[in-house]
């Protein structure tokens, strides 16, 4: 097949997130397994406008703020340029609405919709133009062919009118080789709890602070490691300060994957305290480390952990809730290792391997379908 893909970022991107991976992993597969992969995305300062990532050949047009201005001719420019068997759009933020620039068969990647979570994170003018688009998705996609990353959004798109046969659902992979335990690195010798992923308002990580500031009522030895960056962080820092727990909250910045993984390995458990994930793929990340997760009971989190055989779900909000499950862990080790176990069982299937054959059985059904 050759495919024309239209993301918001390529994984080079300093802004590039959870949606960008699994595109990228997914389709720098399908590149060795003998398909043409042509991404057009937004660009950076600095970076150049064509290059080649492990055979994805990436086009850059515009930036963060123009690109949805820009997007749209440059693929019209290359839907001209290029005999393409299939389109596909990773709607990761907003639509571009791309269907109605070909006839050509369309697939959406969708790993969730923001809905009226939305207004908890941006401006209120922002979060309703993204309301508003997504509100259009059933209209201007009504053609489409959807790949979603859990049986949550599957749901949530035929609760807005997508039909559920055109949608397929398609976990998300993990690398279980790097992603493993190391017998050389013992969890840290007080009970730690990590969070990791970006600092956006909306991730819920003030909720992981509160549960630990209640946490230290009974135990005051526990520790909450935060890792990642985001704009978020100073209202957080603050946050503990208030809370009496910034002697026990380290905020770690931007890791990198080996970092990342050394901490997950060390970790009591991993806490996700969103309240509406795609997938979760820190949970998944942790359980391939042997490590289990404490999450929201929300969508997407909730195909990430299997209640109180990886980890537990508590419902989302309930600082009290989470915090009486890190006690838990935190005075019973055991526990932790059988949790974490099981969660290495259910993780190790995840392969990337296997997302990317599904991906390429679902689309060349849609290119044989013919439209």
């Amino acid at each position: 097949m050759k495919i024309l893909a239209v993301n918001w970022n390529d994984r080079a991107n300093p802004q590039a997130g959870g949606a960008e991976i699994h595109l990228h992993e997914i389709f720098g597969r399908l590149v060795a397994a003998g398909h043409a992969v042509d991404l057009i995305v937004s660009g950076w300062r600095g970076a150049p406008q064509d290059t080649v990532i492990d055979g994805i050949h990436v086009r850059r047009v515009g930036g963060r703020h123009s690109f949805a201005l820009k997007a749209r001719g440059a693929v019209g420019r290359a839907l001209k340029a290029g005999d393409y068997d299939v389109v596909v759009e990773d709607i990761n933020k907003l639509p571009l609405f791309l269907p109605s620039l070909t006839t050509r068969p369309f697939c959406a990647i969708v790993p969730h919709l923001f809905g009226t979570t939305a207004f908890a994170e941006a401006s209120w003018p922002a979060a309703a133009m993204v309301w508003t688009a997504e509100r259009r998705i059933p209209r201007a996609y009504a053609r489409a062919w959807f790949h979603v990353i859990s049986n949550s959004t599957r749901d949530d798109l035929i609760d807005r009118g997508i039909r559920r046969e055109r949608i397929e659902v398609i976990y998300p992979g993990i690398d279980a080789l790097w992603y493993r335990p190391d017998p050389a690195i013992p969890r840290d010798r007080r009970p730690t709890f990590l969070y990791v992923g970006r600092l956006k308002r909306y991730k819920g990580v003030d909720i992981a602070l509160r549960a630990l500031a209640l946490a230290h009522e009974q135990r005051a030895d526990l520790v909450l490691e935060v890792a990642g960056a985001g704009d978020d962080r100073p209202r957080l820092e603050a946050l503990a300060q208030e809370l009496g727990v910034a002697h026990s909250v380290h905020f770690l910045g931007f890791v990198s994957e080996e970092e990342k993984r050394r901490l997950l390995r060390a970790a009591w458990a991993v806490v996700f305290p969103s309240p509406k994930e795609g997938w979760g793929i820190s949970n998944i990340e942790a359980a391939a480390c042997g490590t289990p997760a404490l999450a929201s009971d929300s969508p997407g989190l909730r195909e990430t952990v299997r209640h109180g055989d990886t980890g537990y779900l508590v419902p989302h909000g309930f600082h009290r809730a989470l915090s009486e499950r890190m006690l838990e862990l935190a005075g019973d080790p055991a526990l932790v290792a059988r949790l974490g176990a099981a969660a290495r069982c259910f993780a190790v299937p995840l392969t990337w391997e296997r997302a990317a054959q599904a991906t390429a059985a679902h689309l060349e059904r849609i290119t044989a379908n013919g439209r």
